[in-house]
């Protein structure tokens, strides 16, 4: 007992070091609040010192890690929270809503962002050993899990390839390999290995999402939405709810005004132009939706936004 004792304090002595080196680098790169990304192709790393706003925002396949603080992440009435302790895996592409909890101007929120190729996750599942079913049901596209050391030291490995710049083309792309090697070990994290393999539900219902990121502007009919992936309606509309929490017309419908607010902040449309770009017939509706969804009308909301950040 106590040989057992001894090696779990020195692993979690372990933990603690990788993360306070995580940290540190982050946090060298990083200097003021925002989002900054780095000479590793599809990683970024993200600072705030203060509790954020909630921010509207859609999730690609990626891996989240917070080194410093804590945030919240919405996705439709679901929330998910993490820390250092955990770590946060997106396998699809989600609208989401989050928001920093833990942060200040002396302890600032740290974190990093590093996008999955779900082709490159595949071609792991196939290489390995293991043996991974398809036949799985759906589950959630977004999922918390408990930081392991394996993993915590892979990610470390490849953030500080940072210092030495000419080794990035080299190793990256094997460290990015051994990380999404340590997901899919997981036995918390099934959900990667679901959306990955080819036939399974959830990557056809993955095929369906991508498809849905790039035509939200067009009008959508569950049925032939099934009839692609060849599922029922029926079924389509269920595996496609438990992945997302929303239905495909509640998720296009996030999509459109997610993009719809993007387009006026940045100036270049006005309301009623910003609802006909999205796909909306009516721009009384859009400013409807719009409301119901950000909490005020278009024009009221861009300035509340602006006045913010």
């Amino acid at each position: 007992m106590k040989k057992t004792l001894r090696q779990d304090e020195k692993n979690g002595g372990e933990s603690v070091k990788r993360n306070r080196e995580l940290k540190e680098v982050i946090g060298q790169f990083i200097r003021t609040d925002g989002t900054q990304e780095t000479a590793i192709p599809g990683l970024r790393f993200i600072r705030t010192s203060k509790i954020s706003e909630p921010v509207y925002s859609v999730y690609e396949p990626s891996l989240c890690i917070v080194a410093q603080g804590s945030k919240v992440v919405m996705l439709a009435k679901e929330s998910f929270q993490y820390d250092p302790a955990s770590y946060l895996t997106a396998s699809v592409h989600l609208p989401i809503m989050v928001q920093v909890v833990e942060a200040s101007p002396e302890i600032p929120y740290l974190s990093l962002q590093l996008q999955l190729d779900m082709n490159q996750v595949l071609d792991i599942l196939q290489s390995s050993d293991q043996s991974w079913s398809s036949k799985s049901e759906s589950r959630r596209g977004l999922v918390i899990s408990r930081m392991g050391d394996s993993l915590l030291d892979a990610v470390l490995r490849l953030v500080l390839l940072l210092d030495t710049p000419q080794d990035i083309p080299v190793l990256s792309t094997g460290l990015n390999r051994e990380i999404i090697y340590r997901l899919l070990q997981d036995g918390q994290n099934e959900t990667l290995k679901h959306f990955a393999l080819i036939g399974s539900q959830a990557q056809r219902i993955a095929k369906v999402i991508k498809r849905l990121n790039f035509t939200f502007d067009q009008p959508i009919r569950v049925e032939e939405l099934a009839e692609e992936v060849r599922m029922s309606a029926s079924s389509f509309y269920s595996y496609f709810k438990e992945v997302t929490g929303m239905s495909p017309i509640q998720y296009q419908k996030q999509l459109r005004l997610q993009e719809a607010r993007r387009l006026l902040f940045i100036g270049e449309l006005n309301a009623a132009e910003a609802s006909f770009h999205v796909g909306y017939e009516s721009p009384s509706h859009f400013s409807r939706e719009y409301t119901r969804k950000f909490g005020l009308p278009p024009m009221q909301d861009l300035q509340r936004l602006r006045e913010t950040l």
